[in-house]
């Protein structure tokens, strides 16, 4: 897998974080780069960690799928991408009058960094399968959602969730089109 499918993926899977960052940035009256750093930094952090708990679980299983694998990370990642597609487009829009916590609690923060990083547990399990380098692929996540978060906070506290939706919506197409380019690279090569 090179770069490019790999920062594809990243921005895919930070589509979540960046998502969640843009309502804490609306919800803040004055605008904390403290808690913005806290924020980007757990998203950052889970995102890193889920794949490589992900290939640690999977790789343990590799020599039991190597003649199907491709058919694992192409629903995985259509699954995955499907799944986002469908609660961008069920959620409903979060309005200026909506009720918002001031600051953000620790239990809340890990909660949220768990729950956006869910699905990189399961990329993960598609790079014991793939020739990925690991570390590489997860700094790359790690850091791509890092940057994304602090700028979602950034952005929802000058612009609203404005882009809450589209940013959803282009991670689920993005994990999509990366399944089936899994799948028709494995399905050319035979």
């Amino acid at each position: 897998m090179g770069f490019f499918e790999l920062f594809l993926i990243a921005l895919g899977l930070s589509a979540d974080a960046f998502a969640v960052s843009l309502c804490k940035g609306l919800c803040m009256r004055k605008l904390d780069y403290k808690s913005a750093s806290l924020i980007s930094f757990s998203f950052g952090l889970f995102q890193a960690g889920m794949p490589i708990i992900g290939y640690l679980l999977a790789s343990r299983l590799s020599g039991y799928v190597e003649t199907f694998d491709h058919w694992i990370a192409f629903a995985l990642l259509t699954l995955l991408g499907i799944k986002m597609l469908v609660e961008a487009l069920k959620k409903p829009d979060l309005r200026e009058g909506s009720v918002c916590s001031n600051g953000i609690r620790l239990g809340e923060l890990l909660l949220l960094s768990l729950a956006t990083s869910i699905d990189a547990l399961a990329v993960g399990i598609t790079f014991a399968i793939l020739t990925v380098d690991l570390f590489f692929a997860s700094a790359t996540i790690g850091l791509t959602t890092l940057i994304l978060s602090f700028c979602g906070v950034l952005i929802g506290h000058r612009f609203g969730v404005r882009f809450k939706k589209p940013a959803e919506i282009a991670g689920g197409v993005i994990l999509i089109l990366i399944g089936l380019k899994v799948l028709a690279d494995h399905l050319l090569f035979i």
